[in-house]
C-alpha cells in the first residue's frame, strides 16, 4: 500500500507534538509529594527526659520525629547522656537539642564561676561524644515573667497576654539584685570566651535564647538579649557558629522588627542554631503583646518558613507556646507549666501547632 505524503507529514507532526509534550509531563511526574524534607528545618517538641514510651509514641502519630528538653544537672556525663539519647532513640525520636543551666554565679559573675564554667564545658564535651548537636541556654539577669496574664482568644480560647506597666515597677529581689547592661555584657563576655572554643572542638553548637519578655527592665536589671542590638553584639562576642541565637520569630515580631529580615541576618551569618517558631499581635513593642495561634498574628510565618528553607536551615525548629483550648482545659493534668495559668496550653494545642508547621514546610519545600 502507498502511503501519502499527507499521511506522513501528520504522522510526523504527531511524533513531534508528542516530543514537545513529554519533557513537561515528566517532570510533573517526577515531583515528589509530599516534598522530601531533608535538608530542611526539623519540626521538634519539647518532652520531659522521662517521658514513658506511650508519651513518646503519641508524638510519633503526630509525625514529629525529634524532640528537646531540659538537661540533667551539670556537669553532664557521656553515660547519662547516651542512655537518655538511646531511651529515646528505641522510640524513635532524636533529641536535637537539650537546655542548660545551673550556672548562677557564672551570670551575676560572682565567686565559684570558674567552677560553674568547668562543668558547663564537661556537659558540653559530654553532648558532642554522644552526637547531641544544640546546646540552649538563658543568660536572664531576671526574667519578668510576672508580667504575663491570660486574655481570652477565638471562642473562648486563652491566649498569653504580656504587660509592663503591670509590673514596671516591681522592686529587685533580695537574692538577685539589681544588674546593669554593663555588668551583664562582661559577664556573657567572659563566660563565651571560656566556652565557645570548647563548644567549637566538640562539634556542638550554643543557642542563647533572647529574653522573652523583652522588657526594658526586669525588677531592676537590665537584659542583654532584649534588643535586636543585643542579639548581634552576642554572637559577635566569639564569631563561630558554635555561638548562636534560638531564632524566636515571636519574640522577633515582640521587639517590633521583621522576623525575615532578622532571619537574614543571622542566618548570613551561619548563626541561627535553633527556631522557636510562633505568632504574636503587639501592641507597643517590648511592653504590650498578646501571644495568639499561630495562624492570626502578625508575624508571616510562611514567609519566615521559606526564608528559612532558601537558607537550607536544617537544625531544630519548635512550633512552641500552644494556646489553651477546651480539649486540654477538660483534661485533668493536660495543661502544665509556667503558662499553665496565662492561657498557656496543652497536647491538644500542640497537635494544631505542629499541623500548621507542617504543612508551611511542605508548601516552602514544594515551591
Amino acid at each position: 500500500m502507498k502511503t501519502t505524503r499527507r499521511k506522513i507529514i501528520q504522522s510526523v507532526g504527531a511524533v513531534g507534538a508528542s516530543a514537545l509534550l513529554a519533557p513537561a509531563m515528566t517532570a510533573a511526574q517526577t515531583k515528589s509529594w509530599p516534598p522530601v524534607e531533608t535538608g530542611a528545618p526539623k519540626i521538634c517538641l519539647g518532652l520531659r527526659g522521662d517521658i514513658d514510651a506511650a508519651g513518646m509514641r503519641r508524638v510519633k502519630q503526630i509525625g514529629v520525629d525529634y524532640v528537646l528538653m531540659g538537661g540533667p544537672p551539670i556537669p553532664w556525663t557521656e553515660e547519662v547522656l547516651r542512655e537518655r539519647m538511646n531511651r529515646f532513640k528505641a522510640g524513635g525520636l532524636t533529641i536535637i537539642n537539650m537546655m542548660i543551666s545551673g550556672f548562677p554565679k557564672t551570670i551575676y559573675g560572682k565567686p565559684g564561676r570558674d567552677e560553674e564554667i568547668q562543668k558547663v564545658i564537661q556537659s558540653i564535651q559530654a553532648a558532642g561524644k554522644v552526637g547531641l548537636p544544640v546546646v540552649e541556654y538563658n543568660f536572664y539577669a531576671h526574667r519578668i515573667v510576672e508580667g504575663y496574664y491570660e486574655e481570652l482568644g477565638r471562642a473562648g480560647a486563652g491566649l498569653t497576654a504580656f504587660d509592663y506597666d503591670r509590673i514596671k515597677d516591681l522592686p529587685p529581689l533580695p537574692d538577685i539584685g539589681a544588674w546593669t547592661l554593663e555588668q551583664m555584657w562582661t559577664n556573657i563576655t567572659y563566660f563565651l570566651k571560656a566556652v565557645v572554643p570548647e563548644a567549637e572542638k566538640a562539634g556542638v553548637r550554643l543557642a542563647q535564647h533572647p529574653n522573652d519578655p523583652p522588657a526594658p527592665i526586669s525588677r531592676g536589671s537590665q537584659q542583654i538579649m532584649s534588643t535586636l542590638a543585643g542579639w548581634k553584639k552576642l554572637v559577635d562576642i566569639v564569631k563561630s557558629p558554635s555561638n548562636g541565637i534560638t531564632f524566636d520569630c515571636g519574640v522577633t515580631r515582640e521587639l517590633g522588627e521583621d522576623p525575615v529580615t532578622v532571619a537574614k541576618y543571622f542566618g548570613a551569618r551561619d548563626c541561627i542554631n535553633h527556631v522557636h517558631y510562633r505568632n504574636v499581635i503587639v501592641r507597643k513593642p517590648y511592653e504590650k503583646y498578646t501571644e495568639v495561634f499561630i495562624d492570626e498574628g502578625q508575624v508571616d510565618m510562611f514567609a519566615v518558613m521559606k526564608e528559612l528553607v532558601r537558607q537550607k536551615y536544617s537544625r531544630g525548629l519548635y512550633p512552641e507556646h500552644p494556646r489553651a483550648i477546651d480539649y486540654d482545659r477538660e483534661r485533668e493534668g493536660s495543661i502544665v507549666g509556667q503558662y499553665a495559668k496565662v492561657g498557656g496550653g496543652g497536647f491538644g494545642g500542640e497537635i494544631y501547632n505542629v499541623g500548621y508547621t507542617k504543612a508551611m514546610l511542605q508548601a516552602a519545600l514544594a515551591r
